[in-house]
């Protein structure tokens, strides 16, 4: 959406957006959007044209936006294009129709197939809203990276965690190359319009590394001091990242055992509340996995006074509906048989200023791979820097860093 130049600008004068699908939030409160949109005068002044981005239901449009905010909807190829810009139509009865976000893709989650949507299904939706004179914003056009802990997620009916990878199965690909269905996106748009002559940028050039070696450097506890150099928080129940102002990453968890415990006995948290996965170990050694929505319990033995430790992570923070309110970490009581677990000593980590630092030599505790370690190794790049892909084999979750960079 274009308009005259702006005098605040002197530019030609692009549209900007307030909010982002906020009719979707359960608030639907006219005084925050109110306050927004007095922010946004505030400093655009009152030449720039303000919009919001909704869904196509009445009640979403109808608490996501203002009288003086122009009201865009956002769907995807599986919607009727017309219904949906008839839903615009009872908010903006006069104005361009825009679809700020039209869905090449979609994004994937973890334990979930790379997720996909047909080349042919896109564009025969595409040239719909065209024919339709409407305008078109395509979500994504170029996929991108997660990069270190800001993945995020969704919630729907159950949290659903977002992979490092924000490829989308979009035209131009994660690593920013061409792909079939840009092509034929061109070629839809060439029907309406002009489009650049002459042929398209090439892939950008990869090279294979080859294999890397990844022996054992150290297992994660018998560094922790080293990752949370500061003394832990004492409670006598979990407290959330949160309440300790850790934003992302992990923390790490630990009491002991009350009593001895010499007959598998079911060690649980109350109400789902691992957010988001927690590695369990006992005196150092690797019990199981606990992860939100699907495994919250598991059988151990042990005796009084052994180390129990939980290691959590935040896969990422809700961004979308109803229950944005997310706390991470242990949000409930942990319980062994009937007993509730008290008397935690609880440490923030700092892992990205840890990997950053020259390490003393260390000598592993044991040579298992089960629990979580550090694992290091080197390559050499051939005098040129050139894209690549990482694929771990065997492996399962984890995060890479390459010279200290957190990749996620």
């Amino acid at each position: 959406m274009r308009g005259s130049k702006s005098p605040s600008f002197n530019s030609p004068l692009f549209s900007r957006q307030v909010e982002n699908e906020y009719g979707s939030y359960y608030a639907c409160d006219y005084d925050y959007m109110r306050h927004l949109l007095a922010v946004f005068r505030l400093y655009l002044g009152k030449e720039v044209v303000l919009f919001t981005t909704d869904g196509i239901k009445e009640s979403e449009l109808k608490c996501g936006t203002l009288q003086d905010l122009y009201a865009t909807v956002d769907f995807g190829s599986e919607t009727n294009e017309t219904r949906a810009f008839e839903q615009q139509r009872l908010i903006e009865p006069r104005g361009p129709l825009v679809n700020s976000e039209y869905y090449t893709g979609w994004l994937d989650y973890w334990g979930e197939p790379h997720s996909t949507k047909s080349t042919t299904v896109v564009t025969n939706g595409l040239q719909k809203i065209l024919e339709l004179g409407a305008n078109v914003n395509m979500y994504m056009f170029q996929g991108g990276t997660n990069f270190g802990y800001w993945s995020g997620a969704d919630y729907k009916d159950k949290y659903y965690p977002i992979t490092t990878s924000y490829d989308y199965d979009a035209p131009l690909s994660e690593a920013g190359d061409p792909t079939e269905k840009l092509y034929d996106i061109r070629a839809i748009i060439g029907k309406f319009q002009l489009v650049p002559a002459g042929p398209m940028p090439p892939p950008t050039p990869k090279f294979s590394y080859g294999y890397i070696s990844l022996p054992l450097r150290v297992a994660f506890l018998d560094i922790l001091s080293l990752l949370s150099p500061g003394l832990p928080f004492h409670s006598s129940f979990p407290l959330t990242f949160e309440t300790v102002m850790q934003t992302h990453g992990f923390m790490l968890y630990r009491t002991v055992l009350p009593d001895d415990i010499l007959q598998p006995v079911l060690l649980s948290v109350l109400e789902n509340g691992i957010h988001d996965l927690a590695y369990v170990l006992l005196n150092g050694e690797y019990k199981g996995t606990l992860e939100r929505d699907r495994v919250n319990a598991i059988n151990i033995t042990g005796q009084l006074g052994d180390s129990l430790d939980f290691l959590v992570e935040s896969m990422g923070h809700i961004n979308f509906g109803a229950n944005n309110s997310d706390f991470k970490g242990l949000t409930h009581n942990i319980t062994l048989g009937s007993t509730i677990l008290s008397n935690w000593l609880i440490y923030p980590l700092d892992i990205d200023s840890a990997v950053a630092q020259e390490w003393p030599p260390y000598v592993p505790q044991s040579n298992s791979t089960a629990g979580p370690a550090f694992y290091t190794g080197v390559f050499k790049t051939p005098g040129i820097n050139y894209d690549t892909y990482v694929k771990f084999p065997g492996w399962s979750k984890g995060q890479i860093w390459i010279n200290g960079f957190n990749l996620g």
